[in-house]
């Protein structure tokens, strides 16, 4: 069910960094420092002027239950090691070769798979990954096709979050003539809805035939995604209340009488950057006015945080790309039934099953390529 379009970078950057024996030196090098720190840690946390100051105290326990797992997978890397260096001992010795060379690949085997964890326990965690988020869809190139299937691509991340508990909760709609979306925007509520979903930013391209077609032609369509972590309430920009404009109108579409009847739906408007949110879902304009700020902010940040990595980019290219709507990030097309992540060179032959939010897989050789990305920085920054 998956091929792979030559031999991908990031499949590469995993076989090398993930599975190298021996250790790799600034590896071993930044384990090292990680014990001596737990050192470190057990005899802070048994000092008075700690165990009496409950907010260092916490702060230093949570650091110690994180370096605990570290440092354990470390000793049993190296004990392993040892072991391997006794059986290599053993080989010269005729009657103990076969078994000699069993406890070898045993060894080999077992520092292989602690060396992942290792490094992966050593990647830098982006606390935005535990958030909450904002996801919008929005149809670009291919008129009603497009707004089709942006559609079938809320109903794809839909089904996903349904499978690895998430909870959805509409915030804005504007719907198409023939049932598809021009834009939607929904929220995400669950443990690393952000982490999950961060690499579905960007262009998103379907190949098919159109309900529309009568000659039987594939056509070819696009639509945009962005995921916004949702920001913290204590780090977000601060926006002026003078920069706002603020609208009020009747919302349309689905929500039973009552939308119609009264001016709740919200439009908020950042004058200064010409960004603009808005709610309707809620009967209540009060809180459909803050669910619009909520994505007003978000989307603010986002925009901040893309000049940022922007200009990290004009460094290097990032593996997985910047995540900007601007990039084409994966094409969907119907009649071969596959799926093609072009930033890793990824393609699967299930597509049926991805548009009822098979993702999982997607998802996982992406936080791969990434997690790859990180050691390969890492290890470019310790020989710099």
């Amino acid at each position: 069910m998956c091929s792979f379009d030559g031999a991908p970078v990031a499949a590469q950057f995993t076989q090398t960094l993930l599975t190298d024996l021996p250790m790799k030196p600034f590896v071993q090098q930044t384990l090292e420092r990680q014990s001596w720190r737990l050192e470190e840690l057990d005899a802070l946390l048994s000092a008075p002027d700690v165990v009496g100051n409950m907010e260092r105290f916490r702060a230093l326990s949570r650091e110690h239950a994180e370096l605990s797992e570290l440092v354990t997978l470390y000793k049993q890397h190296q004990q392993r090691e040892a072991d391997l260096a006794g059986a290599k001992d053993m080989l010269a010795d005729a009657d103990m070769a076969e078994m000699a060379q069993e406890e070898i690949d045993a060894c080999e085997s077992d520092m292989a798979r602690i060396n992942e964890q290792l490094q992966t326990l050593l990647l830098p965690k982006d606390q935005d990954d535990e958030r909450n988020c904002f996801i919008e869809i929005r149809a670009g190139t291919g008129g009603d096709e497009s707004a089709l299937f942006a559609g079938d691509l809320l109903r794809m991340y839909t089904r996903y979050c349904e499978s690895a508990g998430l909870r959805m909760e509409l915030i804005s709609e504007s719907e198409s003539e023939l049932g598809g979306y021009k834009e939607v925007v929904m929220r995400l509520i669950g443990q690393q809805a952000y982490g999950k979903l961060r690499f579905e930013s960007g262009g998103h391209r379907v190949q098919r035939v159109p309900a529309t077609e009568t000659q039987g032609r594939i056509h070819t369509s696009a639509c945009t995604v962005a995921v916004m972590p949702e920001p913290d309430e204590t780090q977000a920009v601060q926006i002026n209340p003078a920069d706002l404009r603020i609208d009020t109108y009747r919302a349309s579409g689905a929500g039973g009488q009552h939308v119609n009847k009264t001016d709740s739906a919200v439009r908020i408007t950042h004058m200064p950057t010409g960004t603009v949110a808005e709610c309707q879902d809620d009967r209540s304009q009060h809180r459909n006015r803050a669910k619009a700020m909520q994505v007003l902010v978000a989307r603010i940040t986002e925009a901040e945080r893309g000049v940022r990595e922007a200009k990290e980019a004009a460094q290097r290219k990032g593996l997985i790309g910047s995540g900007d709507r601007s990039d084409r990030i994966r094409t969907y097309n119907f009649p071969q039934g596959r799926m093609t992540d072009h930033r890793i060179n990824l393609t699967l032959y299930k597509l049926a099953y991805i548009m009822e939010g098979d993702l999982g897989e997607i998802i996982q050789q992406l936080q791969i390529a990434r997690g790859a990305q990180q050691m390969a920085e890492l290890e470019n920054v310790n020989l710099d």
